[in-house]
This record gives C-alpha cells, structure tokens and sequence, in this order.
C-alpha cells in the first residue's frame, strides 16, 4: 500500500540543507504495522512528517518517492494533498497539547474530519463523535464533546487526538508515539483499540516509538533508524530473537528490569550526531562498541542476516553481558531497617469554589489517608494511573502543598506546619527532582548558579565553585556545563543537572517525580545507573513516582501502589510485583507491554475511567471498576489485610 523509496529530507540552515533523513527505503501492506525505533534525533518523527507532506517552513524535500497505492504524493500540489491528509492517511502527533486547537471545542475539531472527508454534519455528526469518543475510551462523551482541550488531561488529549484521526476512516495511520504519556492501563486500551481497527478495516500502519514492549505487542515489522538512515530491518519474531545491529543491541541491554537488578544497564556513550557533523563512514562508529577501522572510512551496505532480516554493519558477533554494581540499599531487608521518612495518614483536599462570592461547595480529596515508610538507602516506588495522587503525595512531604491533616515526620521530626527558617533548614534533607526538568530550570541562570543556589540559600559547603565542578563530575557532565544555560542540553543532560542541583545540599531523601518519563531508553539507562550509583555512595533514599514498571522492577525495593488518593498495596517488589494481591494492581500489572516475544499474557481489562476525586465512590473506591466487587464493596471502604509481615492490600477478598 505504501512504498518509500530512497527519500532523503532536510532543513535549510543559511545556504546548505542539512539531511535529517539520508536515503531511506521501506513498504507498508495492508493491514501491516511497520515499527520505527530510534533514539530522539534519529529522523523518526521527520520520515512522518515527509510522508503527510507536513514539514515545517524550513524543510525540504530532497529527493526519493513516496506511493500510496500506486499515486506519487512527493508530485501533488499542496490542494491535493489536503484530499489525502485526515483521510485517506492521517497522523497522531507526539505531543497533543501543541496539536490541538486551544480555542476550538473537542467537538469542533473531530466535526472538521468529518464534514472534510465523511460528508457529516448536524446530528448524525455528532452521532460519530460520539462513538468515536467512546470507541477511545473517554467517559461522559456528551460533556466532553463542548469542553476545550486545556479542560482535559493529557491522556485525554491524546486520546482525542487519536479519535481525531481515526474520524477521517484513513487507509493509513501514522502514529507518533501515540502512547507516550498514558499510563499502562490507557495505553493497552488505546493499543488494543488500533490493533481492533486495524483488523476491521484492512489498515497499514506507521508506528514510531521508542518502547520496546509496545512494539512486541503491535508491530508485524521493525525498522531500527539511526542518524537518519535504516540500520536494521526484520520481522518481529527475527527481531526479538535475535537483534544484529551493535546499535539494537544496546537498545535491548539498557532496557531496565527485575533480571538485571544490581547491574550496571549498558548505556551508549556520546550523543546522536548533529545535522552538520555527519561521519563519512558508519554514523554509529564513535558510539559502537564493536568499532573496527572500515567503520570509520566506509559506509557498511546492506546484507541479509536471514530471509526478510537485513543489517547494516560491517561487524559480526555476539552481545556482551553487564557489569554487576554494588548498592548498599541491596543489603537492607524490606521492613527491617530503620525507618527515615514515616508519613502517617497524609490528607491533601482542595477546595472547590464557585459563584460570584467564591463560596467552598466541596474538596477535591487528590490525597486521602496516604501511611508509608521509606528507610535511609531505600527506594520506595508509588505507581498508580494518572490523577491518583502520586505527584500531590511528593509536593506534599516538601511542604511545597500544605497537607490538609496528617503526620510527615523525617528523621524523627515533624515537617507539618512547619515554616520559614525551620522548613528551610529541614528542607535541606528533603529534595524533589521534577517530572519535566526544562520547565523546572531557570532558563535565565546558568548552570552552575542553578546548582549554586540552594546551597548559598541554606549556607552549605564552603567553597561553591569547587562544590559545584565536584557534583557535575558525579552526575556525569563536563566541568564547562557549569558556564552554560539550561537550552543548550538534552533532555537526559537537563535531567542530571535536576538531580545535581537536588544533590547539591546533601539531602537524605530524594523525591523523584517520574524522572525517566520522556527519555529514550538508553538516557534512561544512563539515569538510571546514576541513581543506583548514587545510592549506593552516598546512601540516599528515593521516593520514586512513576507509571513505567520496568523501572520499578529494577531500582525499587518496596512498591506502593496508588487508586484515587489511596494506597491500596504495599510490599516489597518481589512481593507487589510477583504476586499481586488487589485487583488493581493484578490489573495494572497485566496491560505492562513486555518487550518479549513470550511477554503476552491476558490482560486484565477496566471499564471506564478513574472517577474524580471531587466525587470518589462510596465504599471501595476501586468498585464501580473492579471485576470481583460485591455488595459489601459498594457499602464499606475495606480494611488493610496482611499478607505477610510486609505484604498489605486493601480490600475485602484477600485473605
């Protein structure tokens, strides 16, 4: 259906066009999912862009073909084009905040597919959104249909994105890390939703991702990009079994999880190579392990490894394996060592206001009764769905949200209601590194002021230049980071500058708010690794909130698991995650795409949403959701139950 040949792409930088794409080829059939994986930079999201014919004003299209049953799009007119984009091809963009229409209702913008390319308008129109809302799994489509993208969140945004391009019925479906943001659960439906769509329509698709399990669960073929050019392309079952390229292996061996807990996660040095400092020979060659001489001098050509898998390398051989690391946190025994942050009962309520005098007419319960204990050189990891609560819990032990009830006490002492000088100095011990590290950097500093700061405000260490060169060097960046601003990094540099400045007043504990989140698997690694090393040195302890589950399988030593403001699990991770006991969990647990050909298991579906916290259900919170509720589940909130001396769920069915 689709057939890409040689297209090579570029952006005009003053007289010359630097390539981001180099001459790459590959097909798509119906109903064929085609995955593309790559590090950020690699060309992925501009290969899609070329094919919608979407640029930006600086980009150009150098040369190659790009056929759609048979019809060059590269040669139609811009007016022509507008035939195919929404409907015979569509795409779902990476980042649905900057893709939808801010001043335009949900409604309005799914109506435009629909009356462009279906003919609807009126009721029947609205009919389709409807479905197509549903079919996406929001709930309450009516509302949400009148209701603007800043009112929604960001998996529902990108749930309407997604049904935005699925409005047009399109032939071909480009999707740009469609599931990036959602959390497990949402994702297996969103996932479950296109394979569904696929199956009925005949559908090819363009998966771009940088998640390894989802493509184990949904591509038929795999394409490895790197530096612009296919490095690797193989089917599924070849790809899984057995990955060729230096550069895929990497991308296997950083991925985290329970296996390779205590090892060092192999990282790849260096960084994606500029637009305009392309390498003559292999553009992986000053990252490859397996480098030799040609690689330098020589451009590798394609050869067939198998029928239907071709590699482009000049080496052949087997993977090495990772390097074990030591971690004092390793030889704590979950539940037995003393105890450094114990948080009993943490209530967090926001008031809801409404009419000309504001008046309170309810709370929004984000935090309702959250009880955990973290012991110095620990991690505790709190997992739990979008909305739970999990980033309110973090900001609420700094103080930086004040708890509405409840007891934080770190080391002994009580940090509620504390303020000023006192909350300053206990603050030293207690730091958050932040989900979004661009957002939490003062773009106007450099970067050692900004690692400077905290300790001038809380009079730490003597020397602050000296400091500063000394916690850069631990993080792993260049002494002359420190003379630059926050713009000039990748995001995997700008996050290790968050945990530098965190680091930087010598805190106990640290409260790490989905730090991987939007990294590329093998940034990820490298943080990763930082932090167990880290931990191991210095002893520090992590509150690490995060939904991906292989993290967690790696790095933490005891599992909290959140649903609407409340823990309703808690263990160590061999226990939490080998044997869950709260169907929440056992839930969540089933819709982790594993990056295996074996991962597969049944997954365990929710109907609907997470209510709202303004309006939390009677009884278990978790009934109008569960597959096993009864009567007394919608009557009585139930209690915690002990499955081992360090194994507690909360719910009636466990014994």
């Amino acid at each position: 259906m689709l057939q890409v040949k040689d297209l090579r792409l570029g952006f005009a930088s003053g007289e010359r066009t630097l390539l981001a794409v180099d001459g790459i080829s590959f097909a798509i059939e119906r109903g064929e999912t085609f995955a593309l994986l790559g590090e950020s930079g690699c060309g992925k999201s501009a290969t899609a862009q070329g094919l919608m014919r979407l640029l930006p004003t600086a980009g150009r299209i150098v040369g190659g073909s790009v056929q759609l049953d048979g019809e060059e799009l590269l040669a139609r007119s811009e007016a022509e084009m507008r035939a195919y984009r929404g409907g015979r091809m569509a795409m779902i963009f990476q980042e649905p905040a900057t893709s939808l229409n801010p001043v335009l209702t949900v409604g309005r913008q799914i109506g435009e597919v629909l009356e462009r390319h279906r003919g609807l308008r009126g009721e029947a129109a609205r009919a389709r959104m409807l479905d197509l809302l549903r079919q996406v799994g929001i709930a309450d489509p009516e509302r949400r249909l009148d209701e603007y993208p800043f009112q929604l969140s960001g998996g529902m945004k990108q749930r309407v994105m997604i049904a935005i391009a699925l409005a047009g019925e399109p032939e071909l479906l480009i999707a740009d890390e469609p599931t990036t943001a959602l959390d497990v659960t949402v994702q297996a439906q969103i996932l479950d939703l296109l394979a569904q769509l696929q199956a009925e329509r005949g559908m090819g698709m363009l998966l771009i991702t940088h998640d390894l399990g989802v493509v184990a669960r949904m591509a038929h073929r795999i394409g490895v990009m790197y530096a612009g050019e296919l490095v690797e392309v193989a089917s599924r079952e070849e790809f899984f079994s057995a990955p060729r390229h230096p550069y895929t292996q990497a991308l296997f061996a950083a991925l985290p999880d329970v296996s390779r807990r205590g090892m060092t996660l192999t990282t790849i040095p260096g960084q994606v190579p500029s637009l305009a400092a392309m390498p003559a020979g292999c553009r992986f060659a000053d990252r490859c392990p397996q480098v030799m001489p040609v690689c330098r001098e020589q451009s590798p050509a394609w050869r067939e490894a198998q029928p239907g898998h071709a590699v482009r390398c000049h080496w052949q051989g087997a993977q090495e394996a990772s390097a074990p690391v030591s971690s004092v946190a390793d030889a704590l025994p979950s539940g037995q060592a003393p105890v450094l942050l114990d948080v009993a009962d943490l209530k967090v309520h926001f008031p809801i206001r409404k009419g000309i005098l504001q008046r309170t007419v309810g709370h929004v319960h984000a935090v309702d009764g959250v009880s955990l204990a973290i012991s110095p050189g620990c991690t505790l990891a709190l997992v739990g769905e979008s909305g739970c609560g999990k980033t309110t819990v973090g900001k609420a032990l700094l103080q930086l949200i004040r708890p509405t009830a409840g007891s934080v006490r770190l080391a002994g002492e009580e940090l509620t209601g504390l303020s000023g000088r006192d909350l300053r100095a206990a603050r030293r011990q207690l730091q958050m590194i932040f989900q979004d590290p661009f957002a939490s950097l003062n773009p106007r500093l450099r970067i050692g002021e900004i690692i400077a700061e905290g300790m001038t405000a809380l009079g730490v260490g003597g020397d602050a230049a000296a400091a500063v060169r000394a916690l850069l060097q631990q993080v792993g960046l260049p002494d002359d980071a420190a003379e630059r601003f926050p713009h000039e990094f990748s995001g995997g540099q700008r996050q290790r500058i968050a945990i530098a400045r965190a680091l930087a007043v010598q805190p106990a504990l640290l409260v790490c708010d989905e730090p991987t989140s939007a990294l590329d698997v093998s940034v990820q690694a490298q943080i990763l690794n930082l932090l167990k090393t880290l931990q191991g040195e210095l002893g520090v302890a992590y509150l690490f909130i995060t939904h991906n589950f292989a993290v967690v399988e790696y790095l933490a030593h005891d599992v909290a698991v959140m649903y609407l403001g409340r823990i309703v699990e808690r263990g160590s991770a061999d226990e939490v995650l080998g044997n869950p006991r709260h169907p929440y969990t056992q839930a969540l647990l089933s819709a982790v795409p594993v990056p295996r050909l074996d991962g597969a298991g049944e997954r365990i579906r929710l109907p609907g949403e997470t209510p709202s916290p303004a309006r939390p259900p009677s009884g278990c919170h978790f009934h109008p959701r569960c597959p096993q509720a009864t009567e007394v589940c919608r009557e009585r909130y139930p209690d915690a139950r002990a499955v081992s001396d360090t194994h507690v769920a909360v719910c009636h069915w466990v014994s």
